[in-house]
């Protein structure tokens, strides 16, 4: 019986492995494609392997700048929004104050109210108020103020750390603020590792606020506004092909974040296990 439920496991974790990675095989092999080819979508391989496409969108997209924008952003997003999370998360966890509840139910309503576009006029209003609308550092401050995922990530973490570690740092001296530093911060740095794979992988693929605030100033686009350059070539003839390949080269940072971050994911779960 045991035989029979391991081979249903992996035949089940071979079909979702194939419906998850056949479209970017499929976005893959359409990047290697002619326009014409790709268009037609008679064969799933390219007839004849165009690696151009990658050169050309390269050259066309202003890739290395809209990375640099990309990179940028997210670097940055995710830093601050770890500090500030794990912060909001270590002083609920640990003081009792007035309004915490309250403050707990207004992030709790961040999570699941969606106003989307609504708010984007008075977001941008805020930050030319602080002069902030030509600069990516504006669209980095909106997106570390939604970080009420990681918040609600982080706390269980800073709820299971015992409060007689804390007891323990300040006999030998510490007071809160070094204690959170000193000793709470390196207790959690495997949920860290997650929740900034979150928040990056937010900032990166964010494409509303990035689009507001560099409407008139091309040179600051990350990578998901920039790829709509690629949509049309010259004389505004479609090139999917082009499209395609930029999306694929916009996807390798990610996977480079997602392998390093792989260590954190294990450790989550060998420490969930232990427990």
């Amino acid at each position: 019986m045991n035989k029979i439920s391991s081979v249903l496991l992996w035949i089940f974790l071979l079909v979702v492995a194939v419906f998850t990675l056949f479209p970017i095989l499929l976005a893959f092999f359409g990047s290697l494609k002619s326009n014409l080819e790709l268009t037609t979508g008679a064969t799933l391989l390219p007839n004849e392997w165009k690696f151009s496409n990658y050169a050309q969108a390269w050259e066309v997209a202003n890739f290395a700048r809209f990375t640099w924008n990309s990179v940028f952003t997210s670097f940055f997003t995710t830093v601050g929004t770890l500090l500030i999370g794990t912060m909001a998360a270590y002083a609920v966890a640990r003081i009792d104050f007035i309004g915490k509840k309250f403050y707990v139910l207004l992030q709790s309503g961040t999570l699941f109210i969606s106003i989307g576009a609504v708010v984007l006029r008075p977001q941008f209003d805020l930050m030319v108020a602080l002069h902030l609308q030509k600069s990516l550092w504006g669209v980095i401050i909106l997106l570390i103020s939604a970080h009420a995922t990681v918040f609600f990530m982080l706390i269980g973490f800073v709820r299971a750390i015992p409060k007689e570690l804390d007891e323990a740092a300040y006999i030998d001296g510490c007071n809160f603020y070094s204690t959170y530093y000193r000793i709470v911060l390196p207790l959690l740095a495997p949920a860290l590792g997650v929740a900034g794979l979150w928040s990056f992988r937010g900032a990166w693929n964010e494409y509303i606020l990035p689009l507001v605030f560099t409407m008139t100033q091309p040179e600051l686009q990350t990578l998901t506004v920039g790829l709509a350059s690629l949509k049309y070539g010259v004389g505004d003839a479609a090139q999917p092909q082009l499209m395609l390949a930029g999306a694929c080269l916009s996807i390798l940072p990610m996977l480079v974040v997602y392998v390093f971050a792989n260590k954190s994911f294990m450790q989550m779960t060998a420490g969930s296990v232990k427990g």
